[in-house]
């Protein structure tokens, strides 16, 4: 029997478990997603210390540290050391925000895509590659050996994203989710522990969860991760490695700081922390800031997307890895993908050489900024982060509405916007905002559409 009487002793949680049921700490973890996923315990609660809770159960407190363990994998509890173990405020979040077909009846300001209407050079570009004698061979496998001159235009792009490298550290993914994963799956186990910002890019959570790595957020300071925040994790949280979006993080739309970037590369190099640079972004400044590879390129995996640099449907992602991880995540690659698409590759090997790619990203830019000062208009009277040249915009909201509140309010009304829920990691708490995407519209019609609705809701809160 249990040593203290619990009938009239505050716990935020009392299960009731069926030890016939084994393993005994399954029934448990069962139970607790069970309550978590129906309402019995919220976002944010606290549950009782293990000891505790193996006493209420008359059970050994490794039964309730192995259920804890599992409900903290799936991404469901989030424990930092000194303050407890808590419902994780994402635990109950759609982590996915691609859907499978467009929202119908909704105005898309939701999924992060880029502009349509500069694809054009790519159009001539394969046109151009389909009419050669031998345009067979862009069907076939492809072999590492056999694509150095691929490699001098991914060398080419990184450059022009701030960070200098040479092919032999080279490696290509299908895209950056597709990089992120293998590099997860190379050089964590299950059970190993990443930080990223306390709101991070949703495909982070989505592989980490499927890995069974556990995120640890990590504080920010004026919308940057704080360096002294990292320190500590590095010290206190046994921590691997982070995950960055310097430029334009997602969702947040903040930029780092050339200071805050050395900052972090140097406590990466201090305790020897892996970084995963996230690069999808970096090319939207029309000048770009140094990345953070630059400061600590034996620590740095430097991932440059295409999707929106160029265009999504190029599923590609260039990938700068330090000598000592080229090994195990070349061969995650090769078992995930066995290779990229030559045709794709080739695609944008020839866009980038030709410096088409320039033009690219100077019509991209050009409708950004244009579709940006439609928001800035509609949306003056609102904190809505983020620059002219970012395809997304963080829209912080009035009164005392959440942002999942607000994000259903918004499809009410027929707009999809994402809420600040989705972003979330672990006990952080979630800011009361949503992420707008600014060119997924198709239109600029749309576009005004969708934030008239929004402006109309906003006016509404206040």
């Amino acid at each position: 029997m249990p040593i203290n009487s619990f009938e009239n002793y505050p716990m935020s949680w009392k299960p009731s478990i069926d030890k016939t049921k084994k393993p005994i700490y399954q029934a448990i973890a069962g139970q607790l997603e069970q309550d978590i996923l129906n309402g019995v315990l919220l976002p944010g609660t606290k549950l009782p210390p293990q000891r505790e809770l193996a006493d209420y159960l008359d059970l050994n407190l490794s039964t309730i540290s192995k259920a804890f363990k599992v409900c903290e994998l799936k991404g469901l509890l989030s424990a930092s050391v000194g303050s407890g173990t808590f419902v994780s405020y994402d635990a109950l979040s759609n982590a996915y925000l691609l859907e499978d077909t467009k929202p119908k009846q909704l105005i898309e300001m939701g999924a992060t895509l880029p502009d349509n209407a500069s694809y054009e050079p790519l159009l001539l570009q394969l046109k151009s590659m389909l009419q050669e004698p031998d345009y067979e061979r862009w069907f076939g496998y492809g072999r590492a050996g056999e694509s150095l001159w691929l490699k001098d235009a991914a060398i080419k792009l990184i450059r022009r994203g701030g960070f200098e490298t040479t092919v032999d550290h080279i490696l290509f993914a299908n895209g950056g989710q597709n990089a992120m994963a293998a590099t997860l799956a190379s050089l964590c186990k299950p059970g190993d522990r990443i930080g990223a910002n306390d709101h991070t890019y949703p495909g982070l959570k989505t592989v980490a969860a499927m890995l069974s790595v556990k995120i640890v957020p990590i504080k920010s300071e004026n919308n940057e991760m704080s360096p002294a925040a990292f320190e500590y994790a590095c010290k206190n949280d046994n921590i691997k490695g982070i995950y960055l979006i310097p430029d334009y993080h997602n969702p947040t739309a903040s930029c780092m700081s050339v200071e805050n970037r050395k900052s972090i590369a140097a406590i990466a190099k201090k305790y020897n922390q892996f970084i995963i640079e996230d690069a999808t972004y970096h090319l939207l400044n029309e000048k770009p800031l140094p990345a953070v590879a630059a400061f600590a390129p034996e620590q740095v995996i430097y991932i440059a997307s295409l999707s929106k640099s160029i265009a999504p449907g190029l599923r590609l992602a260039y990938v700068a890895v330090p000598s000592r991880f080229k090994e195990p995540i070349s061969k995650a690659l090769y078992n995930l993908n066995i290779s990229v698409s030559q045709l794709l590759a080739e695609l944008a090997a020839r866009t980038i050489v030709s410096n088409q790619f320039e033009t690219i990203i100077d019509v991209h830019r050009e409708q950004t900024s244009r579709r940006n000062q439609v928001v800035n208009r509609y949306l003056a009277d609102y904190s809505c982060l983020g620059s002219d040249t970012g395809i997304f915009r963080w829209l912080l909201l009035p009164g005392k509405i959440s942002g999942a509140e607000f994000e259903r309010l918004a499809a009410k009304h027929g707009v999809q916007v994402y809420a600040a829920e989705r972003f979330v990691v672990g006990n952080s708490c979630p800011e009361r905002a949503v992420r707008v995407a600014v060119c997924a519209p198709e239109t600029l019609e749309e576009l005004e559409q969708g934030l008239m609705i929004l402006k109309r809701l906003l006016n509404d809160l206040t």
